[in-house]
């Protein structure tokens, strides 16, 4: 019998459409997946934070692997999430069309996690932290999704983790291969082998260096703001432009107005070009107007002409630290 501190949770199928012949559609199950609605806060479940990678770091990783003349590799674990280990206890109840004739009214016990619960992400981490822990990898202090890995004669490997994939480089070809090996031997695994997109990141290890884009995600941009066909212009803001919190004319939608600066700062990672204006008009999320509005679709002109710009690392560039600051203090109109 359960405890009054237990809770069962139920399940849910999830389906997709096979094909539709003569109106009649036939259903396919997709997965098995909790109904996480239904847990409850330190009955089912406490902490459910997962550390992953920023995407600043991934940028830099990438840098590295320039810098160095190395190849960046690209792993992707299977059904991540049903690798993690309970530390609560979690019941479930027998999924429908699998109920045991003359037991209906027993529960399971689970002890791996299932897609849908709340704390899947963190039990998976735990679990790769721990085989990672116990094959010699140290976790960086500062970055928890990086690990590093150190022989006797000096010669490493680092593992950039973001959820279920695993970016990693090193400096010596053995050490790879044993990385890789030990994976698949451990967890089932996905070999994308050279990196080539990751996040919506397109990513060309070339003969001179690494080139990394979003084509694809720029055009989506576009689209959905039905920019597709618009007129490009040369500069993402106008020059001599002054934007205040006031603005000019109507006020406009904010949801739609937040739609479309989330998704241009999501550009910035490998669009420096674009910063200064994607935060200038991220300032004015709360009360947009169409002065505000027109700046925000300007970048989108801009980037309508410039699809094909990325971010390249030379091989063997030289790793130097540049910051560069505006002080253009005069330009802010409102402090």
């Amino acid at each position: 019998m359960l405890s009054q501190n237990h809770k069962t949770i139920g399940f849910k199928w999830v389906y997709k459409i096979k094909r539709i012949v003569d109106g009649e559609v036939d259903w396919y199950k997709a997965r098995l997946v909790a109904k996480c609605y239904k847990q409850k806060y330190d009955i089912n479940y406490e902490e459910v934070f997962a550390p992953v990678a920023r995407l600043d770091t991934v940028r830099l990783l990438i840098s590295l692997t320039a810098h160095h003349r190395w190849k960046i590799y690209h792993l992707d674990v299977k059904s991540a999430f049903l690798n993690g280990i309970f530390e609560e206890e979690v019941y479930v109840q027998q999924p429908e069309g699998f109920l045991v004739k003359g037991q209906e009214d027993k529960v399971y016990r689970l002890k791996k996690t299932l897609y849908g619960l709340n704390q899947a992400p963190r039990a998976w981490n735990a679990r790769i932290y721990g085989y990672l822990h116990q094959n010699s990898f140290t976790k960086c202090p500062y970055e928890h999704a990086i690990y590093m890995k150190m022989s006797h004669q000096g010669k490493f490997l680092i593992i950039c983790l973001y959820v279920d994939d695993l970016l990693y480089i090193g400096s010596n070809a053995e050490m790879l291969t044993e990385f890789k090996e030990a994976m698949f031997n451990e967890f089932e695994m996905t070999n994308n082998r050279l990196m080539s997109y990751f996040l919506g990141i397109e990513v060309k290890q070339r003969q001179n260096g690494i080139f990394i884009s979003q084509k694809k995600y720029m055009k989506e941009i576009l689209e959905k703001f039905k920019m597709s066909n618009c007129n490009p212009v040369n500069t993402s803001i106008a020059t001599g432009m002054k934007v205040s919190r006031e603005g000019n004319g109507d006020f406009v939608y904010s949801t739609l107005f937040k739609s479309l600066v989330g998704s241009l700062r999501y550009l910035t990672i490998i669009r420096p070009d674009i910063v200064y204006g994607v935060g200038l008009v991220s300032r004015y999320m709360e009360t947009p107007k169409e002065s505000h509005w027109l700046a925000a679709k300007r970048i989108l002109r801009y980037i309508e002409g410039t699809l094909n710009l990325g971010l390249f690392f030379t091989y063997g560039e030289t790793a130097e630290l540049v910051g560069f600051s505006d002080s253009d203090w005069g330009g802010d109109q409102d402090e």
